[in-house]
């Protein structure tokens, strides 16, 4: 499997049935009870990022790029804190579910900018780039080229989410039960916490915050990692 095979699955899934469960456990509509596990775990993680950033009272001056913004969970609350977002996802369904969000939350604002793009198509430059719950679609071999890519853009800091490869979790995925029933998607894969520290250090970033969120059905390691000075 190669990552234009995994590329393709990822994109039609959340253009189809995908995106219709995703949709609902991002919303605020009635789910079952796996789901509404997954969108409380989810949201933890983005309240915790947000609450990261919100500490620094800097977010007016930052640049911000959300890639795989998915309906916008992160990308409106930074813009409506003053933040510049740039937010893309390879769905589309799910960047026209953003910018609705976003027109409902913000009115006609011009901020969050939103795209369709995949995380490799990504340029530009921003203070601070975040990659939210994407990279258990891909495998490691995969998630390491993109984790740097996404660390080629950013000027200052990264932030990255992730299901942690543990023994305990590891078991849980062969049983099939770490993404239950309907709501899962096609694959998931875990990562090794200390695989994306090193290409995080071997890109030049220094690990600064960490965070764990922990639901019954909805396990995502947090991490933040700043530029080194002169790299």
């Amino acid at each position: 499997m190669n990552v234009a095979d995994d590329k393709t699955i990822v994109r039609e899934y959340f253009n189809s049935t995908g995106f219709d469960r995703w949709k609902r456990i991002y919303g605020d509509g009635e789910v079952n009870k796996v789901q509404l596990d997954i969108r409380n775990g989810h949201q933890q993680t983005v309240d915790t990022v947000l609450g990261w950033l919100k500490a620094d009272n800097n977010l007016p001056e930052l640049s911000i790029c959300d890639a795989g913004c998915g309906v916008g969970s992160l990308s409106i609350p930074l813009a409506v804190d003053g933040a510049k977002v740039y937010a893309t996802d390879i769905s589309e369904k799910m960047v026209e579910e953003g910018k609705d969000r976003a027109k409902q939350t913000l009115g006609n604002a011009e901020n969050p900018t939103f795209a369709v793009q995949d995380l490799e198509s990504l340029s530009g430059s921003y203070h601070t780039v975040i990659c939210l719950d994407v990279l258990i679609h891909y495998p490691q071999e995969k998630a390491d080229e993109m984790i740097s890519h996404l660390c080629s853009l950013a000027q200052s800091r990264i932030i990255l989410s992730f299901a942690p490869k543990t023994c305990a979790l590891s078991i849980l995925k062969k049983i099939g039960s770490f993404f239950p029933g309907p709501s899962k998607a096609t694959r998931a894969y875990l990562h090794r916490e200390a695989d994306v520290v090193r290409i995080l250090e071997s890109n030049g970033f220094c690990l600064q915050r960490k965070a764990m969120t922990k639901t019954r059905f909805y396990f995502s390691r947090i991490l933040e990692a700043t530029r080194t000075e002169g790299f």
